[in-house]
């Protein structure tokens, strides 16, 4: 036994060493937007849209491997795989499509952190300026491996929805069948809303990140099969967190006809109906969430410019070595702080907006990733299968469909 367990340490220790990047860009998915998002898929839709989250969660693990795959193969990011593949217009193009959405992403992060901290009379002046204060030193002054355990710390808060779940003992037989049972409403909210889910889920920045991610982490293509594991493995955790936070929603407010406007609202109303812990529960989990987001979108903002750019990048590098990246990150942060701060705000719209801006422009970015990941000249061996090319042309193909069916009504109906 001790000469079976003296072989099977080293591959262990291995593992942990690797993993880090397809479990952190998933949960990441779950930021402050996303709770929300989800909040609202419940309260409004009770379990209609849970078949659509069980499609995504294909949908995610299949794209981020092909993110991890090109990154891993090729040893860069994304955005310098574009310029190198496409030239400078297309680049410039792919970068103001990423500008677009991470802004409202990185805004949507310091409304949750706002709307969290409120529901423990905390103001937003108080809560969004530490906030800042506090991601802005932890990525300025530490080093890759300090922000990766941070990451991984506050990914871990995320079993507080599990747990805030079964606190509310909803009808799991019924959302069960809800996973495997499609249902569409051709209203434009319910259409505004599902795509909203599929961009908090599948999001832009995130085909970013964990490219950019596995080159900074130092990996290659001799760690394929662990990350491949590894996403595989943070898609379905990440998703079943977001079952959960539309099943809770869906058993307490969507059946006691309670709407909300955000998470926030969703915590509060629990109170009553599963108790006041229910709703610290939830509140803790969205903070943590919007901290991790925090984290995250400026870094993969500074991750794609600096790469397409050529500029240096990389939390190994010091300031001076690396002012656009650190620069572009100070500047995202304080950005979205002023305009959360900004009197009068609505934070709700501002979160699912950004959601529903992620999934209209996911398919542009998704198109990028499929031409690459097709590429025998960038890729190799290490092409895409039938199979990923099918599921992720539907992806995108679904999206398309979804925003020309969301316009349609908008404007006719």
């Amino acid at each position: 036994m001790f000469s079976r367990l003296k072989k099977t340490w080293p591959k262990i220790l291995f593992f942990f060493s690797v993993i880090g990047p397809g479990i952190i860009a998933a949960n990441a998915d779950n930021d402050a937007g996303g709770i929300s998002t989800y909040s609202i898929v419940g309260a409004h839709f009770g379990t209609n849209m849970l078949w659509a989250l069980f499609l995504i969660t294909f949908s995610l693990a299949i794209t981020q491997e092909m993110g991890v795959r090109i990154g891993l193969t090729t040893r860069q990011g994304l955005g310098g795989i574009i310029r190198e593949r496409f030239g400078v217009r297309w680049t410039v193009f792919a970068m103001l499509t990423m500008l677009i959405a991470n802004l409202g992403t990185i805004v949507a992060e310091f409304a949750g952190i706002a709307a969290s901290l409120s529901i423990f009379g905390i103001s937003k002046f108080v809560s969004v300026s530490l906030g800042v204060l506090v991601v802005w030193l932890v990525l300025s002054k530490g080093s890759f491996k300090i922000a990766e355990r941070i990451f991984l710390i506050f990914s871990l808060f995320y079993l507080v929805y599990i747990v805030n779940g079964f606190l509310v003992h909803p009808d799991f037989g019924a959302a069960m069948g809800a996973l495997v049972t499609p249902h569409i409403q051709w209203t434009t909210p319910f259409l505004l809303t599902l795509i909203a889910m599929i961009g908090t889920t599948i999001t832009p920045w995130g085909q970013f990140f964990i490219q950019s991610y596995v080159v900074d982490k130092g990996l290659n293509i001799k760690h394929y099969k662990i990350e491949k594991i590894e996403v595989f493995l943070g898609a379905f955790l990440t998703n079943i967190v977001s079952f959960f936070i539309i099943v809770s929603t869906a058993a307490t407010l969507y059946k006691h006809g309670i709407r909300i406007e955000d998470a926030s609202d969703a915590a509060v109303a629990l109170r009553p109906l599963a108790g006041h812990f229910a709703e610290i529960l939830f509140a803790f989990g969205l903070f943590c969430s919007s901290m991790l987001g925090a984290f995250i979108l400026p870094t993969t903002t500074a991750y794609a410019l600096c790469e397409a750019f050529g500029w240096e990048y990389g939390f190994n590098t010091k300031w001076k070595d690396a002012k656009a990246f650190y620069g572009i990150i100070l500047l995202s942060l304080v950005v979205a702080g002023v305009i959360v701060l900004l009197p009068g705000i609505p934070l709700i719209s501002v979160m699912l907006f950004s959601q529903d801006i992620n999934g209209i422009l996911l398919p542009i970015i998704l198109i990028f990733v499929m031409i690459i990941i097709n590429d025998k000249k960038v890729m190799g061996q290490y092409v895409n299968k039938r199979s990923g090319n099918i599921i992720a042309w539907l992806t995108v193909l679904g999206i398309i469909v979804l925003t020309i069916l969301l316009l349609w009504f908008t404007i006719f109906k």
